[in-house]
C-alpha cells in the first residue's frame, strides 16, 4: 500500500543497488539506547517528544532551517522536563521524514486537471505540473544524502549525555542531542538501508520508524517488516481501530515482547477518543504486549475547509491531550509523550476554534500557511501545548 507508481524499474533497481552500497545513517547501538529509554517512558520514569515537521523538504537541509528545528525540538523538551519533573527523550521529525502517505493517488485542480497526488520529496515535487509530480526514483537518492547532511549537523550539537545509564550500568553515549524518526513507508528506499546488527537486521534509516494508520494492516508489508527489525518502531491508532486489532498488532510486532520495542502512537481525534481509546487500552493491558502510549492529537483533529485548504483548531488538539492522560491514569498505565507537527516559523495553518465547535472557512485565517502537507503549531502553540501536558503529567 502507499507504494508510488515508478516509470521505469530499472531506474529503482539502480537506485536500491547504490543505497545498499552506501554506509547506513544512524548505528545499531544508537537504536537499542533508544528502546531502553522507551521502555524507562513506558515505566513512568521518563516522557517522549516526538516532533518535527509534517514533511521535511530537500532544500531544508541547509544549516540555518537544521538549526532552527533542532533549537525549537530541544527547548520543548526543556519546557516538558521542567514542568513535568522527568528526564524527557527528545525524538525529532527530522533527517528522514521525506515521504508522505496520501488518501487518493490523484489530485484534481481547480481548473479540472488531474496530477499524481503529492508523496513528498522523496517521490517527487508539489507544484501542480505533470512532470514535477511524476515520480522520480532518484529522488531517493537526494533523500539520503539530505538526511546525511542533517545528521552531520546534529551530530556537530552533541552534548554530554550523563543522565540516561544503560541496563549494564555505564553511560549510554548518543552522538546527537536528539534521535531521529520518520514515517517508514517506500518499500524500495527502507529495504535498501537494512543492514546486518547483532540480533538480525536493523533499519539504518532513522533510530525510530513508525508505520502510518494506512499501512498498519496486521498482515501487510509494513507491520511485518518492522516487526523484523531490531529498532524500536512506532504505529498510528486511527479511529478505525479495534481492540482485537490493537491486541494483534501489538504481538504482530513484538513477539518476543521486547521492551522500548513498540509504541502506540494513538491519533484518534478529541470527538472519538473517549469513546474509542479505553476498551483499546483495556484489551492490550489485558491481553497484548506491553506498548509506550504516546498521544498524536494532530491528525485526528484536522479539517478540510471548503478552500480546499486544512487546518487544527487548537483546543480540540488541547483537549484530545487532556482525555489521552486522563484515560491512561485511569488503567494505570503511563501517557509517555507527546508526537506531534511543529515549526518554529511564525505559520497560521492551526487555528483558535472551540473543540465542540465546526470549523466555519469564514473564521478561518491562514495568512502564513508554507506546510508541503499538513498544518502545524507554531512555536507559541507548540510551547503552550507542551506546557499543558506537562501539567498533566507533572511527577507529585
Amino acid at each position: 500500500m502507499q507504494q508510488p507508481q515508478w516509470p521505469d524499474p530499472a531506474v529503482v533497481a539502480n537506485v536500491r543497488e547504490i543505497l545498499a552500497s552506501r554506509s547506513g545513517l544512524v548505528p545499531e547501538a544508537e537504536c537499542e539506547i533508544l528502546a531502553a529509554r522507551l521502555d524507562r517512558a513506558a515505566r513512568g520514569e521518563a516522557l517522549v517528544l516526538q516532533a518535527g515537521d509534517c514533511a521535511e523538504r530537500f532544500t531544508e537541509a541547509a544549516p540555518e532551517p537544521i538549526a532552527a528545528r533542532l533549537n525549537q525540538l530541544t527547548s520543548l523538551a526543556a519546557l516538558l522536563h521542567r514542568g513535568s519533573g522527568l528526564p524527557v527523550v527528545p525524538v525529532g521529525r527530522i533527517a528522514g521524514q521525506y515521504a508522505k502517505p496520501r488518501s487518493s493517488a490523484w489530485e484534481r485542480l481547480p481548473d479540472g486537471t488531474v496530477l499524481p497526488a503529492y508523496r513528498g520529496d522523496l517521490v517527487n515535487r508539489p507544484e501542480a505540473n505533470r512532470v514535477a509530480r511524476t515520480p522520480d526514483p532518484n529522488r531517493m537518492l537526494t533523500g539520503y544524502d539530505c538526511a546525511a547532511v542533517v545528521l552531520r549537523q546534529l551530530r556537530r550539537r552533541a552534548v554530554p549525555d550523563v543522565e540516561w545509564p544503560d541496563p549494564a550500568g555505564a553511560v549510554g553515549q548518543m552522538s546527537a542531542p536528539v534521535f531521529t524518526s520518520h514515517e517508514a513507508l517506500l518499500r524500495d528506499y527502507e529495504t535498501a538501508l537494512e543492514r546486518p546488527g547483532r540480533a538480525g537486521r536493523y533499519a539504518s534509516s532513522g533510530h525510530l520508524l513508525w508505520i502510518g494508520d494506512r499501512t498498519r494492516a496486521p498482515h501487510g508489508w509494513h507491520v511485518r517488516w518492522a516487526a523484523e527489525l531490531s529498532n524500536p518502531v512506532g504505529v498510528k491508532i486511527g479511529p478505525s481501530i479495534t481492540a482485537a486489532e490493537a491486541v494483534r498488532l501489538s504481538r504482530v510486532l513484538n513477539p518476543q515482547g521486547r521492551p522500548g520495542k513498540v509504541s502506540f502512537i494513538v491519533r484518534l481525534g478529541s470527538q472519538r477518543i473517549r469513546r474509542i481509546l479505553p476498551e483499546v487500552v483495556l484489551a492490550v493491558r489485558r491481553h497484548g504486549v506491553p506498548v509506550v502510549w504516546l498521544c498524536d492529537p494532530m491528525h485526528g483533529n484536522t479539517y478540510r475547509l471548503r478552500t480546499g485548504g486544512k487546518t487544527r483548531p487548537v483546543e480540540a488538539i488541547h483537549d484530545e491531550v487532556t482525555a489521552f492522560v486522563r484515560i491512561l491514569a485511569a488503567h494505570r498505565l503511563h501517557p509517555a509523550g507527546l508526537h506531534l507537527e511543529v515549526t518554529p516559523e511564525d505559520v497560521t495553518e492551526c487555528v483558535a476554534a472551540p473543540a465542540d465547535t465546526p470549523v466555519s472557512p469564514a473564521r478561518v485565517a491562514q495568512p502564513r500557511y508554507t506546510s508541503a502537507c499538513d498544518p502545524r503549531l507554531n512555536r507559541k502553540q507548540a510551547n503552550e501545548l507542551v506546557a499543558h501536558f506537562a501539567g498533566l503529567t507533572r511527577r507529585r
